[in-house]
């Protein structure tokens, strides 16, 4: 399923996804949480991401073990030794990116809800929204640049 989209590895075409759409979350779902305003706003765009960018970071991995397999399983030297380090960010960045979505999606339940809720309770929402989205984007950002240092050699 994840080997190859019309002929061609599936990695490179779905790791786009996984790139646009989890800086997106972690930007949106920030501004959401820290911007109350705007709140009305960026509900929508939240729980889209929120859902979104955890699929493709999971599809983006299974992709990423699927051309492993296929072409580079018995591949060693420097560039196993890249392949390996990229691949060592794709569980902390799918683990970071699902956390964003459930934490950006229970921050747009709070900020919807007309029940009381202690005070407390929205600012941890908050603050641990913000802690992932940094997080979520910091491996991206490593998953990306370990994948492009893998393929150029650089």
């Amino acid at each position: 399923m994840f080997n190859e989209i019309l002929g061609l590895p599936a990695h490179p075409l779905i790791i786009h996804f996984a790139v646009v759409l989890t800086p997106l979350l972690a930007g949106v779902s920030a501004a959401h949480a820290l911007v109350p305003r705007i709140r009305p706003h960026l509900g929508w765009a939240v729980v889209l991401l929120a859902v979104a960018a955890p699929a493709a970071v999971f599809a983006a991995r299974q992709s990423g073990g699927a051309l492993k397999e296929a072409r580079f399983s018995q591949v060693e030297g420097e560039l196993g030794r890249r392949i390996a380090e990229h691949q060592s960010f794709a569980l902390p960045l799918l683990l970071t990116t699902a956390s964003l979505g459930v934490a950006s999606l229970l921050s747009v339940y709070l900020a919807r809800t007309k029940t009381n809720v202690p005070a407390w309770v929205s600012t941890a929402v908050t603050a641990v929204t913000v802690v992932l989205a940094v997080a979520a984007g910091y491996y991206v950002f490593r998953a990306g640049d370990s994948g492009a240092r893998a393929v150029w050699g650089l």
